[in-house]
Order: C-alpha cells, then structure tokens, then sequence
C-alpha cells in the first residue's frame, strides 16, 4: 500500500511543479511565499517572503544627455565632436528642406513646430536638435542666423526656423547687440554748420512781423485794455446797490 502511494506522490510532484511556476509568473506583483514540494511528499517549507517583480529603471527619452550637458553653457556644443559630425563645417540650417505639399513651398514658416507633447514631423533646424539652445552669450550660433553683408536677421523661408523660435532668435540677437557681444552698423549722417545756423535759407528769408517793427505788442491783449464807458455805467447801475 505504501509503494503505490509514494509513487502517486512523486507524479503529483512533476505536475504539479511546472504548473505552480506559471501561477507564479501570470499572478500580479506582490510577496508571495516560496513552497518547495519534496520528491518524497507533499511536504511544504516556508522559505520566507520573495519579490518577483522588480521595478525597472524609468528611461526618459525625452532629455537626453547632451541636453543636460550644454544647458548651462549652450555655446560649448558648437566646437563638440558631436556637432561637427552632424554639421560639418555649415550652418545649423544649410541642410534643411521643409516638406511641403506641391511644387511651390508656402510663403510663411510654421507657427510652431511643438504642441504640447506632439511634435510635427521635419520639425525645423532649432526645435529638431535639442541641443541648439538659442542664447544671447550663444554668438556663433546667432552669427549663423545674420547676414555678414547686411547685418540683419535671414528671413525664417530662407533657414525654415519656425515663427515661434524666430521670434526668440530675435530677441535673442536684439540683446547681444545691447550687450556688445554683437557688432551691428549705424548710418552715418554727415554733419554741417549751415543747417543748425541762423544763415539758412528756411531761416533768413522769412520776413519779421510788422508788429515788432512798429513797436506794437504780437497779441493784442498783451497790450493795456481801457474798458467801454457805457457798458461800465451799465454795470455799476446794475449792482449800484451793492457798490460803496
């Protein structure tokens, strides 16, 4: 009797083996206790208490590396290895061509190429590289911007910067030029004496007043006024008694 028992015993245990470590793989996370069947029985040990899911790490996609190494010094990452295989020698914009419906590009740039947490695709040269952080300390990378025959700001159709990173780009150029980081041309106005002088022609051929050459006062009530005989008899007839 006893054979036949052991051997039931020992079959329960092989199926009961792989069936039990599916349980304990499809339950939810939590402490579960650790049984061990024994070949000999159905004898159950307590091993103690087990976590079988463990937390991953979070990876966060959106700031990268790069990103929180030139944040405080953005102008750093222009003179990186990583830029120069990126760009090469050229601007931020040399390589970009918008994608655009039809033969004729659009005659305006993009609002903006983020909203919220959804990004467009080919976004333009600034929003699609986190790590050109515009800055007015930024000089190379403003310079890029900046047309070096006339001093002003490239048309955003021309680099396909959207309107809201232009308008930052031209604040941004605006207070390095405040700040001196920037050199930025003022139109000469050549100056002559004969404009600020009493000799010229809008000034010496006017004509003096009449009044100031016969002595008369410019107004006529800056002179002494004599009142009217009948309209003061009128007046102190009207209040005559209130007149001492």
């Amino acid at each position: 009797m006893a054979a036949p028992i052991q051997s039931f015993s020992k079959i329960l245990c092989r199926i009961s083996t792989p069936v039990l470590r599916s349980l304990v793989i499809h339950k939810p996370c939590s402490q579960r206790l650790v049984t061990l069947w024994a070949r000999s029985g159905p004898k159950v040990e307590l091993l103690g208490r087990r976590t079988f899911c463990t937390a991953l790490p979070v990876k966060d996609d959106s700031p990268n590396e790069a990103v929180v190494r030139y944040k405080d010094n953005p102008w750093d990452y222009l003179e990186s290895e990583e830029y120069i295989e990126r760009y090469g020698k050229g601007h931020v914009w040399a390589d970009y061509r918008r994608n655009h419906k039809g033969g004729i590009p659009p005659q305006k740039t993009r609002k903006t190429c983020i909203r919220g947490d959804k990004i467009c695709g080919n976004p333009c040269p600034i929003c699609r590289d986190n790590n050109v952080i515009i800055h007015h300390q930024n000089v190379k990378l403003l310079q890029q911007f900046i047309n070096p025959y006339t001093g002003k700001v490239y048309d955003p159709t021309r680099t396909g910067v959207c309107m809201k990173q232009q308008k930052v780009l031209n604040q941004a150029v605006n207070m390095a030029r405040d700040h001196g980081l920037l050199p930025f041309q003022i139109p000469h106005v050549e100056f002559l004496a004969e404009d600020f002088s009493n000799s010229h022609d809008a000034v010496g051929s006017t004509p003096t007043p009449a009044c100031l050459t016969s002595g008369e006062p410019w107004y006529t009530w800056y002179d002494k006024m004599v009142p009217d005989e009948k309209e003061v008899a009128k007046v102190k007839k009207i209040y005559k008694a209130y007149l001492k």
